[in-house]
C-alpha cells in the first residue's frame, strides 16, 4: 500500500498511473489530490495524469530512474540501514569545507566514486564536504544548477541509495556532508511544475525568467515545497547543512522571508535530532540581514558566502582587473579590508555595478562568512575554466593557501585545489533539446565580453569532451610539484587545529600592505607574504616559532628575508 499525494490546483481532474495502471485521485482541500494504491511498492514507476493527459513526473519525486522526462519511482526512506547513530554532527564555526562536483571528482563520476576518495579528504584535514547540486537535472552531465526534480538525487550519480551510502560513509570517516540546493529558479528542460500549479509568478522576473512564486496566489504551498525540500536532505539523507544558491535572486517581499522560514524549520529539526544543522546562503549584495539574528531583524541563517574575499585575493595574486575584478584593483585597500571583514564593499561605490554596494558587517562573528580562493563559480565561469594554478606561480598558490587556512572565517577548498590540479573545471551540459543546447552555447559565449575573453575560446558546453576535460586526475598526487602543495595544505590545516588564536573570534585581525609585502597579525599569530617583484625583510617577534614556511625562505633570528612569492607563518607561544 502506498499513498500518492500531489498539489495540483490548476487541473480539474488528476489521476495517478502506477506501473501502467491508471487510478483516479480524490480532490482534497487546498488543491491537493490523494489516492491509495495497494499494488504500489518501492520501485514502482508512476506519474500524474492531469486532465487525462500523459503521466508527468511527481513534483516531489524522490527518484527519477530515467531522467527528468521519465516516470517517478516510489522510494521507502525507512528501508536504508544507516550506521551513523553515533554521529553527533559538525558545527560550522571552526570547520573547513571542501566543495566538490560528484561527476568530475572520480573516474566513475558517482556517489560511490566520492566514497573511494574520502580517505584523501580526511587525511587533508577537512571537516565537511559540500556537494554541488545533485537534484535531478537534464541528461547525464551538468553542474546541477538547472535541476527540476528537487527531491530526487540524480540517477546517474546513484540515486537515493547512492547518496545515502555516501553520507553514511562521510559520517563513518568523521566528515560532515553539506548539500547545495537551488531555490531561486528551476531548469527549463523537464520542468512540468507549471502544469500542476502556480509555482512561478509573472509578478517578478529573474535572469532565468519568471520568479519562483513566494508571494503571489498559491505561494503558501510553494514555500512549503521549498521548506520540505530543505528538511528532506537533512532528515532523510542525514546531511549536516545546506548551501542555498544565489539567494539575492529570490524575490520575496512578504513580512517573513522564505529564507527565514527555512532557517526556522532547520533549527527546529536540529533541536529534534540533537545535532547541529546549518544553512549557508550565497549572497551577492553583502546584506548582513541574511545572517543577523531574527530578534535583530535578520533572517537568522548561519553564514553567507563572501565572494569579495575571493575577488580581493584573486586580484592581488593574478593582477587581473577586468569585469567585476575592477572593484579590487587597489590591492592596498581591498585586500586588507577583505582579510579583516570578508566583505570589501560596505555601502560604498562599486565601479562594476555603477552604484553603491553592500552594508557594514560590523558585529558579525567571523564564522558567519564562508571564504575561498577558488570555487566552482570562480573557476568554471572563466572562459576556459582554468584553475588558479594555471595563472600564478607555485609560490603564489602557497600564499593563497596560507591566507585561506589562517583566516578566522570559514574556509572552503575547491576539490583539486589542494594539489594544484592541472585539469580545468569547465561549464558542461547535456540538454536533449537542440534549441536549448544552442541557446546555452551562445549564452556562454556572450557572457564573457566584460572580461575581454574571446568567444571562440569558450568550450562547447554540450560537447562530452568539455565534461571529460574537467575530471580530476588523481595520478597527479604522485608528482613532486603537486605533492609539495598537498603537504603544504596539510601543514596549514594542522596548524589551524593546533593554534587556537587562528580561529578565535575574539582576536582582532591587523593587516598591513606596503610595496607588495603583506603582513597579517592575529594575536600571537603572524603571517608575512611577499607579493612584490623584489625581496623583502620582515622583523620577527622575539621567541616566535615557525609554523610553516616556503622552502625558499631562510628564516633568521630577529628578521627574515622573504624572496619573491614566499610566505612564512609564525606563532609566539604564551609565556
Amino acid at each position: 500500500m502506498h499513498r500518492f499525494e500531489v498539489w495540483a490546483p490548476t487541473p480539474t481532474a488528476v489521476g495517478v498511473v502506477v506501473d501502467g495502471v491508471r487510478y483516479p485521485m480524490e480532490q482534497r482541500a487546498g488543491g491537493w489530490w490523494r489516492a491509495e494504491v495497494p499494488q504500489a511498492r518501492p520501485g514502482s514507476r508512476y506519474g500524474f495524469s492531469l486532465d487525462g493527459g500523459e503521466p508527468r513526473p511527481d513534483p516531489r519525486s524522490m527518484h527519477q530512474p530515467d531522467g527528468v522526462h521519465g516516470l517517478s519511482a516510489v522510494v521507502d526512506h525507512d528501508a536504508f540501514a544507516w550506521s551513523d547513530a553515533a554521529w553527533r554532527g559538525v558545527p560550522l564555526a571552526g570547520a573547513v569545507l571542501y566543495e566538490l562536483h560528484v561527476g568530475t571528482f572520480s573516474d566513475g563520476g558517482t556517489f560511490e566514486g566520492v566514497i573511494e576518495h574520502l580517505s584523501h579528504v580526511v587525511d587533508l584535514g577537512i571537516d565537511a564536504i559540500e556537494l554541488l547540486p545533485v537534484a535531478e537535472f537534464p541528461g547525464d552531465r551538468g553542474w546541477g544548477y538547472d535541476g527540476v526534480d528537487l527531491f530526487a538525487p540524480h540517477h546517474r550519480y546513484g540515486g537515493p541509495e547512492g547518496l545515502k551510502r555516501l553520507v553514511d560513509a562521510c559520517h563513518r570517516h568523521g566528515l560532515g556532508c553539506v548539500m547545495d540546493v537551488v531555490y531561486n529558479h528551476l531548469g527549463p528542460s523537464g520542468n512540468y511544475l507549471p502544469a500542476f500549479g502556480p509555482y512561478f509568478t509573472e509578478r517578478h522576473h529573474t535572469p532565468w525568467g519568471e520568479a519562483v512564486n513566494f508571494d503571489d496566489v498559491g505561494a503558501d504551498e510553494v514555500r512549503r515545497f521549498v521548506v520540505d525540500n530543505a528538511l528532506l536532505w537533512l532528515r532523510d539523507y542525514h546531511c549536516d547543512g545546506l548551501r542555498l544558491d544565489a539567494v539575492h535572486a529570490i524575490v520575496d517581499p512578504t513580512p517573513t522571508h522564505v529564507l527565514e522560514q527555512v532557517g526556522v524549520a532547520v533549527e527546529a529539526l536540529a533541536v529534534q535530532q540533537g545535532r547541529p544543522l546549518f544553512v549557508i546562503a550565497e549572497n551577492d549584495t553583502n546584506d548582513p540581514r541574511i545572517v543577523r539574528p531574527r530578534e535583530a531583524g535578520g533572517y537568522g541563517l548561519d553564514a553567507a558566502w563572501a565572494d569579495e574575499w575571493h575577488h580581493a585575493v584573486h586580484v592581488a595574486l593574478t593582477g587581473e582587473g577586468d569585469g567585476y575584478y575592477q572593484d579590487f584593483v587597489d590591492v592596498g585597500e581591498s585586500l586588507p579590508t577583505a582579510l579583516r571583514h570578508a566583505w570589501v564593499h560596505h555601502g560604498d561605490w562599486s565601479a562594476s555595478r555603477g552604484r553603491a554596494q553592500g552594508r557594514s558587517p560590523a558585529g558579525l562573528a567571523p564564522s558567519r562568512f564562508v571564504v575561498c580562493t577558488q570555487n566552482h563559480d570562480q573557476v568554471g565561469n572563466r572562459a576556459t575554466g582554468e584553475r588558479t594554478a594555471a595563472l600564478v606561480s607555485p609560490g603564489r598558490l602557497e600564499i593563497a593557501a596560507a591566507l585561506l587556512l589562517t583566516t578566522p572565517f570559514v574556509p572552503m577548498l575547491f576539490a583539486g585545489e589542494e594539489w594544484a590540479a592541472s585539469t580545468p573545471f569547465q561549464y558542461f551540459t547535456d540538454h536533449g533539446e537542440p534549441e536549448l543546447a544552442d541557446a546555452v552555447r551562445e549564452g556562454r559565449r556572450a557572457e564573457f565580453s566584460s572580461f575581454g575573453w574571446a568567444p571562440e575560446d569558450v568550450p562547447d558546453p554540450q560537447d562530452p569532451a568539455t565534461f571529460d576535460r574537467s575530471r580530476l586526475d588523481w595520478s597527479e598526487l604522485d608528482r613532486p610539484a603537486h605533492r609539495r602543495l598537498l603537504e603544504w595544505h596539510r601543514t596549514l590545516l594542522a596548524c589551524r587545529r593546533r593554534v587556537a588564536a587562528i580561529t578565535d573570534p575574539g582576536v582582532p585581525t591587523e593587516v598591513t600592505w606596503e610595496d607588495g609585502l603583506l603582513v597579517v597579525r592575529r594575536g600571537p599569530v603572524f603571517l608575512a607574504a611577499n607579493l612584490s617583484p623584489q625581496e623583502h625583510c620582515v622583523e620577527v617577534d622575539e621567541g616566535a616559532e615557525v609554523l610553516a614556511a616556503s622552502p625558499e625562505t631562510q628564516v633568521g633570528v630577529g628578521s627574515t628575508a622573504l624572496p619573491v612569492d614566499t610566505v612564512v607563518l609564525w606563532h609566539r607561544p604564551a609565556d
